[in-house]
């Protein structure tokens, strides 16, 4: 498995996804994440995180599989659902947030019953979430520094999409 997203929707139709979601569930931790706003030929990036800046957890599926080279090699894939309204004018996709009350629910529910976990995989709650516009320093995986994560003016360009 080379994705590294995959559609919550259609997690149980699609075979390279299906016995990973049967079996290989799990927790990504993470305090934040990034999606650009395209305007015209420039792209804003901007921060999201939960208003309280705690941890949370994406759902996601994994996988151990040998490469061409023979190499094992272990993967994931963070599941994506449609935006909430903090999103939506941002991406047309979101990573699946659980709340930790549904941590243990995500990673037991039994096998071949998605429905005991579907409820799970819908967009975060909103209220509960902030945004903010970073800069392009993010656009490099090489620059995993702080100041990735501090607070820029929103391009004049992205600002007027939204009127």
């Amino acid at each position: 498995m080379a994705q590294i997203n995959a559609r919550s929707e259609t997690l149980m139709e699609k075979s390279a996804f299906k016995e990973r979601s049967e079996r290989r569930r799990c927790l990504i931790p993470a305090d934040g994440f990034y999606e650009w706003r395209r305007s015209g030929k420039t792209k804003q990036p901007f921060h999201f995180g939960l208003n309280d800046d705690s941890l949370f957890a994406f759902a996601a599926i994994w996988d151990r599989w040998t490469s061409p080279e023979a190499q094992m090699v272990e993967s994931c894939a963070i599941l994506t659902t449609t935006p909430n309204e903090l999103l939506k004018d941002v991406h047309d996709r979101m990573p699946v947030i659980l709340h930790p009350d549904h941590y243990p629910a995500w990673l037991t529910a039994p096998a071949l019953k998605n429905h005991h976990f579907a409820h799970l995989l819908v967009p975060y709650d909103a209220a509960q979430m902030r945004r903010y516009p970073v800069s392009s320093l993010v656009n490099y995986p090489e620059n995993d520094v702080p100041a990735c994560m501090t607070k820029v003016p929103e391009l004049a360009s992205a600002q007027a999409t939204l009127f």
